[in-house]
């Protein structure tokens, strides 16, 4: 039996009066490509921060590759690849100094595994940040994010703003690092990107888990969550 990468057990986090996300749990397990499906507000970030101890939770417990993640933060970002949402960087920095420092703050040198991920990425390190598309800078993250070669890859959002074509580059190296041992959880609203590239999937609607493992699911079905959320 494959052991879990993730176990998230009766997680609560709330902002005062605000919604957060109220007794979540699930598992991922090495291997997994884990999609992790919902509207904008559903919860998806704030169950992701909480996994990597960037937020103070609630209730529950949460253990990231065996380690807790209160007591183990810092031993769990080292071996965890994490791309946010918000690709934000220094404007003036440029992109080469951006990676490196990234790796840099590791103490690792990522200097062949990033130019390999620049090259497959259509990456100009020599660009200054502030000269970027949204999408080119989302590419600058996920190279941030690979390039030591994690464990772990945790991706939210990660496709906005990426064509068609670096969209499939993408996938396609999350495939080559999981093929290698790697896990990947998949924080996305698209659900043709967890139909055609995940193992199992969970939905988050209103800080809460309302369906769990169930990779394909129906247009109907996914749809509902998003009109109902409108209402």
């Amino acid at each position: 039996m494959k052991e879990n990468v993730i176990e998230i057990n009766h997680l609560t986090k709330n902002y005062g009066k605000s919604r957060g996300v109220i007794d979540v749990s699930l598992t991922v397990k090495k291997g997994d490509i884990f999609g992790f499906l919902g509207p904008n507000g559903a919860g998806k970030s704030t169950t992701i921060r909480s996994m990597l101890g960037f937020l103070k939770i609630n209730n529950g417990n949460i253990r990231i590759l065996g380690m807790d993640s209160v007591k183990d933060h810092e031993k769990i970002l080292r071996e965890v690849g994490y791309m946010p949402s918000e690709a934000w960087f220094y404007d003036s920095m440029i992109v080469g100094d951006v990676i490196k420092y990234a790796a840099d703050v590791r103490c690792l040198d990522c200097s062949y595994e990033a130019e390999k991920l620049c090259e497959r990425l259509k990456v100009d390190t020599h660009k200054r940040i502030k000269q970027l598309s949204l999408g080119n800078r989302k590419k600058v993250s996920i190279v941030c994010a690979m390039q030591h070669r994690p464990k772990l890859f945790i991706f939210d959002e990660p496709t906005g703003g990426l064509d068609p074509l670096m969209q499939k580059k993408f996938f396609e190296l999350i495939n080559e690092y999981v093929n290698e041992g790697a896990t990947c959880l998949l924080s996305t609203h698209v659900l043709s990107e967890v139909d055609k590239y995940c193992k199992n999937a969970a939905i988050m609607r209103d800080g809460r888990l309302t369906m769990l493992n169930t990779p394909h699911i129906d247009d109907e079905t996914f749809l509902s969550f998003y009109e109902d959320e409108e209402e």
